[in-house]
């Protein structure tokens, strides 16, 4: 049975760790680090598992084609929601100092139906996804604009991808913990 899990938490709190030891035994897994590069303790991480456990993994630095990307995977991880919508933002508004409520909207519908895409996808081939997201609801409200605009389309594309999926985690700290799914 497909499982979508998705983890959200402060930066540095230990969501990527978390998703990465969550797949370390498992061979083949796909990781899209959609930012474009894979920092150096993820990295080491990914392959000190892989050579302890005798298991590749495919790790794409793209945020094309997710769907696809992920079509016939049992294991994959999107790292990070957040750069995700951070792109597609840049693209329907190259300056964000003109996004407005119509703008906003796009944004997120985009980033929704392209993430609902890719949870379809899972879900057909029976798979397992990790999705790992900043929670920014903790930080003062932004002095500037376009963040507090950012963080209002990240929590609401976070509250709707939290909802359809399986399981829901927080991670604070280093520590990580369910806030949804069986056994809570």
């Amino acid at each position: 049975m497909a499982k979508i899990t998705f983890i959200t938490g402060g930066t540095a709190s230990g969501k990527t760790r978390w998703a990465v030891t969550n797949f370390a035994a498992c061979d083949n897994v796909l990781y899209m680090a959609v930012a474009g590069k894979l920092d150096s303790d993820t990295a080491r991480r990914v392959e000190f598992n892989c050579k302890e456990r005798d298991v590749e993994w495919d790790i794409k630095l793209s945020a094309e084609n997710l769907a696809e990307m992920a079509r016939g995977r049992k294991f994959s991880i999107l790292d990070n929601l957040g750069a995700y919508v951070n792109r597609i933002a840049a693209k329907k508004c190259p300056d964000i100092s003109d996004i407005d409520n119509e703008i906003r909207r796009e944004i997120e519908q985009q980033a929704i139906a392209e993430i609902t895409e890719l949870l379809t996808a899972v879900r057909e081939s029976n798979g397992n996804l990790i999705i790992i997201s900043t929670e920014l609801g903790y930080c003062p409200l932004p002095a500037e604009k376009e963040a507090r605009w950012f963080r209002e389309i990240l929590g609401n594309v976070n509250q709707r991808i939290a909802n359809i999926s399986n399981e829901v985690y927080l991670s604070a700290s280093g520590i990580t913990f369910k806030i949804k799914g069986d056994g809570v």
